[in-house]
């Protein structure tokens, strides 16, 4: 069993940057994927970024390519979304999520149901 505990969610005005953060516990070793999504209100959950356990492999949604950056630290189980130039839309929950499957693709990736456990989620808003 995993559990997975978000951090560094927050305001921030449109053009700032934000860097949050995921703790895994448990069972890691099954986290060969970890990923991030966000739901805005009102919205259907999306894909925003996926690493694999190597950090060999990244996939991002075009709506934040080369805006937000994906990291993660296998001796700490924990995993990273750096976020930069943040526009109002940005505004979501942005929940982490691990899988024990080697996605190999970005359709694989951006898929709700290829993610087995999920964080509780926390709040980022982006004023303009």
């Amino acid at each position: 069993q995993v559990q997975l505990v978000e951090s560094g969610g927050g305001l921030v005005q449109a053009g700032g940057s934000l860097r949050l953060s995921c703790a895994a516990s448990g069972r890691t070793s099954s986290n060969y994927f970890m990923g991030w999504f966000r739901q805005a209100p009102g919205k259907e959950r999306e894909f925003v970024a996926a690493i694999n356990w190597s950090s060999s492999s990244t996939y991002y949604a075009d709506s934040v390519k080369g805006r937000f950056t994906i990291s993660r630290e296998n001796a700490k189980n924990t995993v990273y979304l750096q976020m930069s130039s943040l526009k109002p839309e940005d505004t979501a929950v942005y929940y982490c999520a691990s899988s024990y499957r080697k996605l190999g693709s970005l359709s694989a990736v951006e898929a709700v149901p290829s993610w087995s456990t999920w964080g509780q989620g926390t709040q980022v808003t982006v004023s303009s």
